[in-house]
């Protein structure tokens, strides 16, 4: 582990009851400015106990913030990695600009996904202090990759809130190394560089392709959409499951992402009853190189050309909405493609503001407090052809966290018998 993590670590290797003892209300740091735009919500409470940090990509809210969220994302190398990439990174991202202002302009101008993923945050942290009030006040915090609030900015302001238990919850059902992976790794590099101890005991929630009230979720959007096709033909409409596809150099290292995706499409088709015809396809594909297939919209020119006529497309890994739904599904493919080829298309509606998918937010983020595991088995394997040392690293910074999880734990059942016998 990088030198930086170890001194962190033993800058509080003190007993336990110390280390439990010393968070104070009070407690601030500077190594990090908030900006005006880190909107967070709690139920009340000044001092919240659990904060739970939801990652994400995040997307650009106007149009005048698209060069600087491509710049953020082309100069990620956990995402890509090109030569002399901060000069060329830069460099692309700007001569983008103008065709991704352009479809943001036909969906109302900016991304959704931060307006949805407070709707879902604060539906989760509302019902959260309702069925686990041991780990009661929750709070919720936004952590974007390539927009504000920035992921080190919430983990700032978590910080600062004095936060106990810090839960990363990742906003990716399935894992990626390009995705929750790239997240994970930016948590680890701020806490190397911040060098500061942190008072926070922090655990991840990484993946959760199979988790029930997901599969339940998936369930009610596509039918809610499949009873919208005419009667005589809605057990011929094919389901085409569509998630953001990666490079197959990517996934030949050992990434678990389509593995996981095809996990959820069949636990979703299985709580159908396998009721229609269906496939899993990939779309978002950038540049020359080889990626996963076969292509959204080669898929849909396939079927039509088969004499498919009507089509229901599923985002299976996303939770809300943002330009992949709405532009490229709604706009590309179900308008465009629809009209090209004479097909019925339609969408299943995203998550979004769901009460059964907060809901589900809310069990997995109380299931994972109360199993007081750092982080599922799986995170802590690296891919089998893994070039990214930081992925290591950051591995082990959760697994880590767990002698502190179980300290903390220990700990508190400690001062409830003590508050049980204050009160006989």
């Amino acid at each position: 582990m990088a030198s930086s993590v170890s001194i962190r670590f033993n800058s509080f290797a003190r007993s336990a009851h110390q280390f439990l003892k010393q968070w104070s209300p009070n407690s601030t740091s500077s190594s990090c400015v908030l900006v005006s735009s880190c909107q967070h919500y709690s139920t009340g409470s000044p001092k919240p106990k659990t904060g739970i940090l939801m990652l994400n990509m995040g997307g650009p809210e106007k149009e005048a913030d698209v060069q600087s969220f491509l710049t953020r994302l082309f100069l990620d190398r956990d995402l890509m990695q090109l030569p002399a990439q901060q000069v060329l990174g830069p460099r692309i991202a700007q001569r983008r600009t103008p065709k991704i202002q352009e479809q943001y302009s036909k969906i109302g101008g900016g991304s959704p996904i931060k307006r949805w993923t407070e709707t879902q945050g604060r539906g989760m942290v509302k019902l959260l202090d309702q069925i686990s009030p041991e780990t009661a006040p929750h709070k919720f915090y936004v952590g974007f990759r390539y927009v504000h609030p920035l992921t080190e900015e919430a983990i700032e302001e978590m910080e600062s809130d004095g936060i106990e238990r810090g839960v990363a919850f990742t906003q990716y059902p399935q894992y990626s190394c390009s995705t929750t992976g790239s997240s994970i790794n930016a948590f680890y590099r701020h806490y190397a560089k911040r060098g500061q101890p942190s008072n926070i005991v922090w655990s991840c929630i990484d993946r959760w392709p199979t988790h029930p009230g997901l599969v339940q979720a998936f369930v009610e959007c596509i039918q809610s959409e499949l009873v919208k096709f005419p009667d005589d033909v809605r057990d011929e409409v094919v389901i085409l499951f569509s998630a953001h596809s990666l490079p197959l150099k990517v996934v030949n290292r050992g990434d678990p992402y389509p593995a996981e995706v095809g996990a959820t499409v069949n636990r979703v088709m299985e709580a159908l009853n396998y009721s229609n015809q269906y496939r899993l396809v990939w779309q978002s594909k950038v540049g020359p190189l080889p990626w996963l297939g076969p292509p959204t919209d080669s898929a849909i020119e396939g079927l039509a050309a088969k004499g498919k006529k009507n089509i229901l497309l599923v985002p299976i890994a996303f939770t809300s909405d943002h330009i992949e739904t709405l532009y490229e599904l709604d706009l590309e493919y179900a308008e465009e493609l629809g009209e090209k080829h004479n097909l019925n298309i339609r969408r299943a509606p995203a998550m979004n503001d769901s009460p059964t998918f907060i809901k589900a937010q809310a069990d997995l983020v109380k299931s994972h407090l109360q199993s007081n595991r750092a982080c599922s088995k799986q995170l802590l394997l690296r891919c089998p052809m893994c070039v990214n040392n930081t992925c290591g690293q950051a591995k082990q910074f959760f697994s880590d966290q767990q002698p502190l999880l179980d300290t903390q734990r220990q700990q508190g059942e400690v001062d409830k018998a003590m508050g049980a016998q204050a009160t006989a």
